[in-house]
Formats: structure tokens, C-alpha cells, sequence
């Protein structure tokens, strides 16, 4: 029996080691007019020193001005690191307004293999649901 414990904790230690060696994988993109075809299909393993993966999504007009152009996405993803993300999500948040008429950028980090397949929107809404959730398990014991 203690045999096949330390089989399966030198197993369970190998598979963590084998993780970290890899690396982190992101998806890769960069100035892509949707989070379609490369943006969800280039995947990226990341250098030993990018342990989350950076989301940045802009609102504008095409990179050269013309009057009247056209606004639309921009979506660019990469590999990075926590004090990048924080820097860039610290400099982008004024911007971060979705109002259409003007031009703004969001920008958000995960962690976890290809965590970036989904493009984020620059607001989170997993907090208004935690809310709520927390509010009815709360009820749940007061009742």
C-alpha cells in the first residue's frame, strides 16, 4: 500500500514539474479586427519569465485618420507578466469607457493555459454575480 502511495506522489510531483518546464500558453494576436481565426487559433508558449497572458481590446478608427471613418474593434493578445499587466491595465483604465463615439482600450490578464480565448469586454461581471450569489446563500442561513 505504501509502495503505491509514492508511486502516485512521485507521479502527481512529475506531472506539476512537467507543467511549469512547458511553460504557460497563450493565445497570440495582435491588431485583429475580431477574436476570430488567428486570434483563437495562434497559440503561443510562453518565456519562463510571462505567467499570465494579456488581453487588449481597442475601439476606433483605422489606424490612419480619414474624416469619417469607421470605428471597430481591434483585438491584440500576448504573453506577459503580473507587473506588466498591472502597469498596462493601471494606464489603460481611463480609457476603459466603451462610450462609441470615442475611441477607448480595455485591457485585462488571466492565468491559466489559454486562459485569452475569450476577449473581455474591460468590466467585469463575474463580480455583480458573486453579489448576488453571496446575497441568496446569505438568505439561504438567515431563513
Amino acid at each position: 500500500m505504501k509502495k503505491c502511495c509514492c508511486y502516485v506522489i512521485v507521479l502527481l510531483i512529475t506531472i506539476t514539474v512537467i507543467g511549469k518546464v512547458l511553460g504557460l500558453e497563450c493565445y497570440v494576436c495582435e491588431n485583429q479586427e475580431d477574436n476570430n481565426e488567428k486570434c483563437v487559433k495562434t497559440i503561443k508558449t510562453c518565456e519562463h519569465n510571462q505567467d499570465v497572458c494579456l488581453t487588449e481590446i481597442r475601439w476606433g478608427s483605422t489606424p490612419y485618420w480619414s474624416q469619417g471613418a469607421k470605428k471597430q474593434y481591434y483585438v491584440s493578445k500576448r504573453c506577459s507578466n503580473k507587473t506588466e499587466c498591472a502597469l498596462t491595465r493601471q494606464h489603460y483604465m481611463p480609457l476603459c469607457t466603451h462610450i462609441w463615439y470615442q475611441d477607448w482600450v480595455c485591457s485585462d490578464c488571466c492565468q491559466g493555459d489559454r486562459c485569452n480565448y475569450y476577449v473581455i469586454s474591460g468590466t467585469y461581471t463575474i463580480k455583480p454575480v458573486l453579489s448576488v450569489l453571496g446575497g441568496i446563500i446569505l438568505l439561504r442561513f438567515l431563513f
